[in-house]
């Protein structure tokens, strides 16, 4: 994963974003071709374009509107035909044949072709420096042209989530002959891109020669709003359009000139502990902190009772692995966590400092919250507060601070997206977490072929996080997103995207 400097861009994957979706307004789209929205978004693009490398959620969540692999999900979280207009599946579940879409062209105006197909899928597939770009091609035994049509995947073993894998935003087709994907993007989505300033703004206008439905607003600016003291202002003076990440308060602060959307993030909330830094080294101190904390208290504080609670690294969206009953494993008990704590030899308590990104203000509300928390059993922590970049080099990269708070997502719809990282030799293992029966049982998930199975052992690897106290599990946090109202047509999605295609300009009916 050297490649592109894949490794350091591999770690940003858990910057910290959330999917948006909007209501539609009634009201019949608007026909107007030259209309134009900006949405502020609280940090910069500081990712590669190159969509092969490009894994920071708040890369993805703009870049998916430009980008498709394949297959790519829709709203209900389905696969569905992109790139490829079908396919199918060998009985044994090892070979999976591809039909190109007719007439599908690059943004560049270049058609698509089964040889940009293959490329696209080696590159990611590639092991020549370490890992391969996704994760899940390492399975891929070969990639072959059929003919000018189709293209064949074989895999070493059977594997129930490829289809879902051909839909992570890192598989999109690329063309072969783009010598600077990190730089000059060109992919077959909705969008095309314009511009790009560097801690200002990110743009990209309609694809006309789109395969699909076209996009309803022709250009899109995506304005980088760091400070979240100007949000509100910057909304109701009209220099954005829509916020994606806003808190209660700064919904409170909004006048009925916008619609207020309202969904989840679908990311994991904690308190993330580096296990190589004592004391969270001691499985007993990471359980005194669980069991200090009042989740429900937490989250009317933070997200005004409308976060849903989480005890362990999996979210409600993923449906069959999430299990709500895991919530009662560490109810507040004060006498256990200091107990707990002097059994560890801490029976006076620590000092410890929370790192918080300081543009997220909800990450910034939940670290107080858990300091005053701690205060009552006898746990002093003390919060730095960073800039992104700092947060980014520091923490996340470097791996040198003791907790953090911040959230985690999914890259696709699968267990594995959220689990993969704690396996010891995880290169994006930031916590450092390291556990032989985690890594044994998250092991015999990946090669399991029995869905079932599978899932049971998805969902074992979800208790030992949570017995182990891997993190002080929080909530997935509540989405608020504001819109003008002269805008419609945004859905949620159970993944961290951006279907910004789907909005339209409601007509004046004045």
């Amino acid at each position: 994963m050297k490649k592109k400097g894949f490794k350091t861009l591999l770690l940003l994957s858990v910057l910290l974003t959330l999917t948006i979706a909007l209501y539609g307004c009634t009201g019949d789209k608007a026909g107007d071709t030259s209309s134009s929205i900006t949405i502020g978004i609280p940090q910069d693009i500081e990712d590669s374009l190159d969509p092969h490398v490009a894994v920071a959620a708040g890369t993805r969540e703009v870049l998916f509107n430009m980008f498709e692999g394949l297959v790519k999900p829709d709203s209900d979280g389905n696969m569905i035909p992109a790139v490829a207009s079908d396919w199918t599946i060998s009985e044994d579940g090892t070979v999976y044949t591809f039909t190109l879409r007719d007439g599908i062209k690059f943004y560049n105006g270049n058609p698509v072709t089964v040889e940009d197909i293959k490329h696209s899928i080696d590159t990611c597939a590639d092991t020549s420096n370490g890992t391969p770009l996704v994760e899940a091609f390492s399975n891929i035994k070969s990639v072959t042209i059929v003919d000018e049509k189709t293209v064949e995947i074989a895999l070493n073993t059977a594997n129930t989530e490829f289809i879902i894998d051909l839909g992570n935003f890192n598989a999109a087709i690329i063309p072969a002959d783009n010598e600077t994907p990190g730089t000059t993007p060109i992919g077959t989505g909705p969008y095309k891109y314009v511009s790009r300033s560097a801690q200002e703004n990110f743009v990209m206008e309609t694809f006309d020669d789109y395969w699909g439905d076209k996009a309803n607003i022709e250009q899109v600016t995506f304005k980088i709003s760091a400070n979240a003291d100007s949000v509100v202002m910057d909304l109701l003076g009209g220099s954005l359009d829509m916020y994606l990440r806003l808190t209660p308060a700064q919904v409170d602060a909004l006048n009925d000139e916008f619609t207020i959307a309202e969904g989840t993030m679908n990311l994991v909330q904690a308190l993330y502990l580096n296990h190589k830094q004592e004391p969270f080294d001691n499985q007993q101190v990471r359980q005194a902190l669980s069991y200090a904390v009042d989740t429900k208290e937490l989250i009317d504080l933070v997200s005004g009772g409308k976060g849903v609670e989480i005890a362990t690294s999996m979210y409600p969206s993923f449906g069959k692995y999430y299990d709500a009953s895991l919530n009662d494993l560490y109810n507040q008990d004060l006498d256990k966590a200091k107990n707990l704590l002097t059994e560890a030899g801490y029976p006076d308590g620590f000092t410890f400092t929370i790192t918080v990104p300081s543009n997220y203000t909800q990450h910034v509300e939940t670290a107080q919250v858990l300091a005053e928390q701690f205060k009552k059993i006898g746990v002093t922590a003390e919060i730095q507060m960073v800039e992104w970049e700092s947060w980014i080099n520091d923490v996340y990269l470097g791996r040198e601070y003791q907790s953090t708070v911040i959230g985690v997502d999914a890259s696709s719809l699968t267990a594995k997206a959220l689990l993969q990282r704690f396996e010891s030799t995880a290169e994006d293992n930031f916590t450092n977490y390291s556990n032989p029966l985690f890594d044994e049982t998250f092991a015999k998930a990946l090669l399991e072929t029995e869905e079932e199975a599978k899932t049971a052992f998805y969902k074992e690897c979800l208790l030992i996080l949570a017995e182990d106290a891997a993190n002080v599990y929080i909530q997935d946090l509540p989405e608020f997103v504001a819109y003008n109202k002269k805008y419609a047509g945004y859905e949620f999605y159970p993944l961290y995207v951006q279907d910004i295609s789907k909005l339209y300009l409601v007509e004046d009916e004045n």
